[in-house]
Formats: C-alpha cells, structure tokens, sequence
C-alpha cells in the first residue's frame, strides 16, 4: 500500500480527496495548518500533523522517517479579492511554499506531484470554452501566484528526470460528499454555492451578486462548477497515471458548461423553497466575466468520467452539509 503525503488535507478539496485516496488503497498522513481546515474533516485511518509548510525542518524530518512515494499539495490562499488586497501573503503562501515543499519533496526523493491550480491562471478568455492550450494571462494574484508554481513544477521535472508532476486547473469547486461526511466547513468561506446555502437557512441576512454589468446573457459571471468528489477523483486518477510512469502534464477539471451567479441563487431558491434576500453589489476585484472548462483531455488520457454532473446534486449536497454544520 503506497504512502502519501496529503498538504491541506483539512481544508475542502484537501479532505474530500483525502476520502478518495483512502477508499482507493492508498495510507494517508495529512501536513496541514489548520488555519482554515478542522482537525475533525481528517478522517481516519488517515493521520494528522499539524505544522506549517514554512516549518521546512518538521517537514523533512517527516517525509524522512515516512518514506512518502507522492506529495498532492492543496495547502494555500485561495480568495482573490483577498489576493488583490493583500498581494504579498499570497505569494508568500502559493508561491513561496510551493517552491519549498517541492525542494523538499525531490530532496527526499518523492516521485510524484499533484498541485491544486486554478483556472485563474487563464485570466480573461476569448474563448467560450477553455482548453489547457489556451494563454495563461491572470488578471489577478491569486492567479498569478498559482501560475509561478506551475512554472516551478515544470522547470523542477526537466531539471530532475525521476520527479513528475500532474497540475490539475480547478474550474469552481462546489457540494459535499454524498454520504455527510466531509464539506466545505470553513465559516467564512466565500464560494457562491456555500453562500447560497447560509443564506438559505438563514445563517446570512443576505446573498450579494458582485457586479451586474458583466458581458454575459443575465449581467452575471459565468462560471463551470464542479463537484468536489468528481474533482477528488480526478487526484486519485492523476496519481495512478505518475505511478504507470505515463508522464507529466496540465489537465482542466471541469465539466464543460457553465451557470451565472443568478442561475445558482435560483437553484438554491428553488432546492430549499426559500426566497431569500439578494442584493446587487459593485465588482469584486480580479473575477473575470466567464470561465468554463473544456477537459477533453483529462477524459482521453485518464478516463476521467464526472458521476455529479448534476446542479441540483451539487446544490443539495452543499445545503445538507450546511444544515449539518448548523446543528452541531
């Protein structure tokens, strides 16, 4: 049973992956922080260390004695507004500790990588649909931050031969695990379906639109969501394909089509039959009008089959985990 080493494993995408890998064989000690993710979304048999990345001693004594044959590294800042605001502790989170965690990594002779990226790297599209080929041109730090990783992975593989990598671009992440187990649990999360479902139980006095005006059918950004167990599964396929020797590479995850910030509030309205308070607010800083995934390639070469491909799942999965936050 091959080991690895999961950063950010508390936190959203981190743990439901975390799931993934220990029902597909794998054992599992997660390196995390804790300052968004809970100790409690690491379920066993997977183990919990808690340290940060920029305790670069910890770390090496930990892959070291634990002889890790991969690291998936989720752990990082990830709100873009935030990133705008505060520049300096994004690169100092993305890129900064990327670039340490992946010396470490090919210092202890860990094979294989699998990074979290972002479909920010891409910026503003003129395309309708995204493929990996597309330019990489980020309009915000957030962005920014993620795309130097990526140029640190794949300058870090050409120099080093034995050390490969899979980057996955995330398009918008959404839902909970099917069965309740793990969620989006951080409070202060900023991600729209979460949003939604708060203000659903009435856990936000309201929901803001950010920016009305945008060149897109109903004034509102479009964006492709996906749900996070589909998207946990692509991390186990990508780690098959390191371990078959199949290479190196960049794949989108997302699922081809995409709804605007009023489509989702309405699919929330709609789930929970709540009308809950909407108000229209000014542009958000750095978010681009649309951004939908074209992932024929991660379908092709990994046989990536998305089983939520479902906005009414997503949007219920997410409002159930949400009521079971609020109960506790």
């Amino acid at each position: 049973m091959a080991k690895v080493l999961v950063t950010g494993g508390a936190g959203y995408i981190g743990s439901h992956t975390v799931l993934a890998l220990v029902e597909s064989g794998y054992e599992v000690v997660v390196y995390d922080n804790l300052s968004t993710g809970l100790a409690r979304s690491v379920l066993p048999p997977a183990r919990l260390v808690v340290g940060d990345l920029a305790d670069t001693r910890l770390l090496g004594e930990l892959m070291a004695a634990e002889g890790f044959s991969a690291v998936l590294h989720f752990a990082g800042s990830i709100v873009v507004p935030e990133s705008v605001t505060h520049p300096l502790k994004y690169y100092l989170n993305n890129t900064n500790k990327t670039t340490s965690l992946i010396h470490l990594a090919i210092s202890h002779a860990i094979p294989h990588f699998i990074f979290s990226s972002t479909a920010a790297v891409y910026g503003m599209p003129d395309t309708s649909l995204i493929d990996e080929s597309a330019p990489t041109a980020p309009i915000n730090p957030y962005g920014r931050t993620k795309l130097m990783s990526e140029w640190v992975l794949e300058d870090a593989g050409a120099a080093h031969p034995d050390f490969s990598f899979i980057i996955l671009r995330y398009f918008n992440v959404a839902g909970a695990d099917p069965l309740g187990r793990v969620g989006q649990s951080t409070p202060d999360a900023t991600h729209l379906i979460k949003v939604a479902a708060q203000a659903a139980l009435g856990l936000r006095p309201e929901l803001r639109i950010f920016g009305t005006d945008y060149p897109t059918p109903d004034g509102t950004c479009i964006r492709d969501y996906i749900h996070v167990t589909d998207l946990a599964a692509a991390h186990v396929l990508a780690l098959g394909h390191l371990e078959r020797g199949q290479g190196s590479g960049i794949f989108n995850c997302g699922y081809g089509h995409g709804y605007s910030v009023r489509e989702i509030i309405q699919a929330m309205q709609v789930h929970c039959a709540v009308d809950f308070p909407v108000i229209e607010a000014e542009r958000r800083a750095g978010d681009p009008p649309a951004l939908v995934a074209d992932s024929a390639r991660i379908k092709a070469v990994m046989g990536w089959e998305p089983q939520y491909n479902d906005l009414a799942l997503i949007t219920r999965s997410a409002y159930d985990w949400e009521q079971k936050l609020a109960l506790r």
